[in-house]
């Protein structure tokens, strides 16, 4: 039903609370799943809405992805994810352990973790992969230094999805330095046209 660690895609497009609150953002999501099809894994992260809003996204989200052949991950909502046949979860920092959403979630669907330092990446022993950052510095982290390329090597082992101020100027250094995909949230989301960064996103990452 869904992709492995191995064949993760190499571009997750993350949304935030402000992103999924427009009043365009399911069109913005159709346009974006539609470019990206199944080189795209789209992760819903709104951490400040009730569960019943984040069904909801989820449920038409779930529609879009499936179309397209993308990817749906949810961000630590285990039971959004089971309830509309997500294809994985993302962990955060405030998430269920590793174990137990994969309890949960069973072995068929991706478990991922975020990760800001390597100690936090010890302790997703047994994640599908790891979303690292932020690797540049970025407006989501206002004064927070980016850890740059060679941060990445104190997550060494793990399948590394690197988000955190990565633009499309910034994937090729990315994938050089061995990561298996990059995220998104304003370079996608905030450009005048989605769909259009996607493709940018995604032919720099085939050089």
């Amino acid at each position: 039903m869904t992709a492995s660690a191995a064949e993760l895609p190499p571009l997750h497009v993350v949304t935030d609370d402000a992103t999924a609150a427009r009043p365009a953002f399911l069109r913005a999501a159709a346009e974006v799943v539609a470019e990206g099809g199944p080189r795209i894994a789209l992760h819903l992260r709104a951490p400040l809405a009730n569960g019943l809003a984040v069904y909801r996204w989820a449920e038409a989200l779930r529609t879009l992805t499936r179309d397209a052949g993308a990817l749906l991950l949810v961000n630590d909502r285990v039971d959004v994810a089971l309830a509309v046949d997500a294809d994985g979860v993302q962990l955060g920092r405030r998430g269920l352990a590793v174990a137990d959403a994969r309890r949960l979630a069973g072995a068929e669907r991706l478990v991922g973790v975020s990760a800001h330092t390597s100690t936090e990446a010890d302790e997703a022993r047994g994640a599908d992969f790891v979303l690292v950052g932020n690797v540049y510095a970025t407006a989501s982290h206002p004064g927070r230094a980016g850890i740059g390329v060679r941060g990445l090597g104190a997550f060494a082992g793990f399948p590394l999805v690197a988000i955190g101020g990565v633009t499309p100027e910034r994937v090729a250094e990315l994938r050089e330095a061995g990561v298996r995909g990059v995220a998104a949230i304003r370079g996608v989301w905030d450009a005048p046209s989605p769909a259009r960064a996607v493709r940018s996103y995604l032919k720099e990452w085939k050089g």
